[in-house]
């Protein structure tokens, strides 16, 4: 016969009393949270502005990252205060967030990771429909992956910034665990590997060590891979471990990815008519698209005013113009705000020796 299992120590059930308290104690205080910022909701009707302001809510969480004092690690402030901002935010009226779906992949996740889970998703194919979505108005903001740590940027999304009215107003970034999937727990006869075809270039090293004679079979998204493993054994998807969740499947390689410090960085979108551009953080980047006339010297020349105010660049990326001129567009990311001097007088000056000047966005730096 077993002996009965020895009672809690009286520490740890007066411990457990005191948090048992303390959750009380910030349920009520939550609550009150929610009353005023339903009290601020109401102002804000009345004043014709918009709830979401990413630069006030990057403002509140650098200030208690400044403060916090722990045990509580400071990057679990953001994402703690991120959700409560969220549900406060939801008691108006829940903001419909498109990105690249269906459920499970890593733009779902970096469109809950910054606007919280209270929120209408609205799951799109791929990026053409995210930006087709928010600019026709169907869903409030888009979130789309523009720039990975292994691959360089994801030119399909800076095109469309070209042929879109949509501005960037936040950014954030992911880190991207790739895990290889399948319906039964085990790496032996599988016969193709469906994944998006970023993640199989990312995951090549992997592969041809444990897998170097399977197919790799490029799918839309890394979750449309998951589905299919889960509708048939004999395939295996790469995806995040939400994936594996939400289509019953094994995780049979955990963070397969060859790099493992890989990131990708997603850029949040919305309408001008809907949004206004973020005002002044502290901790701001300026994203522009610009062409200059093919003459000798011209890049050169584009460079200058950043130089001369002392303006950081801290992205440079080119794009063909496809006029069949050997023409480009230049994608630059500034460090600061239009509304700092500095950056104020560069983008003058830059705009004057441009053929083609674009905002494409102002917006607080990722606080994760």
């Amino acid at each position: 016969m077993s002996e009965p299992a020895a009672p809690n120590p009286p520490d740890l059930l007066a411990l457990r009393h005191q948090i048992d308290a303390l959750d009380r104690d910030l349920l009520s205080l939550l609550n009150r949270r929610a009353a005023l910022a339903l009290a601020v909701g109401e102002l804000k009707k009345k004043e014709g502005s918009v709830v979401f302001r990413p630069e006030r809510e990057a403002q509140v969480i650098d200030g208690l990252k400044r403060i916090n004092a722990g045990p509580l690690r400071s990057d679990s402030v953001a994402p703690i205060w991120r959700e409560i901002m969220s549900a406060c935010r939801s008691l108006e009226t829940p903001m419909r967030v498109a990105y690249m779906g269906p459920a499970g992949t890593f733009s779902e996740e970096a469109a809950l990771g910054y606007f919280g889970s209270s929120i209408v998703r609205v799951p799109c194919a791929n990026a053409d429909e995210v930006f087709h979505v928010t600019t026709s108005g169907a869903a409030d903001f888009g979130v789309v992956p523009v720039e990975n740590s292994n691959e360089g940027v994801v030119t399909r999304s800076l095109d469309l910034f070209l042929t879109t009215p949509l501005f960037i107003i936040g950014e954030t970034s992911l880190m991207v665990r790739h895990n290889l999937l399948r319906g039964v727990d085990s790496l032996e006869g599988i016969e193709a590997v469906c994944a998006h075809p970023q993640a199989l270039a990312q995951c090549h090293g992997w592969l041809s060590n444990h897998l170097p004679h399977v197919e790799r079979r490029p799918v839309s998204s890394n979750a449309e891979g998951a589905r299919l493993a889960g509708l048939d054994t004999k395939l295996a998807g790469i995806a995040s471990e939400r994936a594996a969740s939400q289509y019953g499947l094994h995780v049979v390689g955990r963070a397969i990815q060859d790099d493992a410090h890989n990131r990708t960085r997603f850029a949040v979108v919305t309408h001008p008519d809907r949004h206004p551009q973020p005002g002044r953080s502290g901790h701001d980047c300026t994203s522009l698209v610009v062409s200059v006339v093919n003459r000798p010297g011209a890049v050169h020349d584009m460079l200058v005013p950043l130089k001369h105010h002392g303006v950081s660049m801290t992205r440079f990326e080119s794009r063909p113009a496809r006029s069949g001129q050997w023409e480009y567009y230049f994608y630059i990311d500034l460090q600061g705000h239009p509304e700092d001097p500095p950056v104020a007088s560069a983008m003058k000056e830059l705009r004057e020796v441009c053929d083609f000047f674009k905002v494409l966005g102002t917006y607080p730096l990722d606080s994760h």
